[in-house]
């Protein structure tokens, strides 16, 4: 399925932000849980906003099976934080 000029610019704009900001976020944080430390405030609220973009973007995503396999990608490495993060934060209780 092509692409219209204002999806094309969607993923354009999406992709440069998982590039620039949430991958590189993303993956401080999983080395800082798996070193056993715990999510911060922020963390959290990373989180809940990388939820919420996910979120909004399966109708988009659901049309576009070609970017798939990305968000796939990135909703497991979110899920290995927040399994590892839920981990820690038992394992200081």
């Amino acid at each position: 399925m092509t692409l219209s000029q204002k999806e094309a610019g969607l993923v354009e704009v999406v992709l440069q932000r998982l590039e620039e900001q949430r991958i590189p976020r993303a993956l401080d944080i999983k080395e800082r849980v798996d070193r056993g430390e715990r999510l911060s405030d922020l963390d959290l609220s990373f989180l809940e906003e990388v939820l919420q973009d996910t979120i909004e973007a399966k109708p988009f995503l659901d049309q576009h099976p070609e970017w798939q396999e990305l968000s796939t990608r990135v909703i497991a490495l979110y899920k290995d934080i927040t399994s590892k993060a839920l981990a820690n934060e038992q394992a200081g209780s």
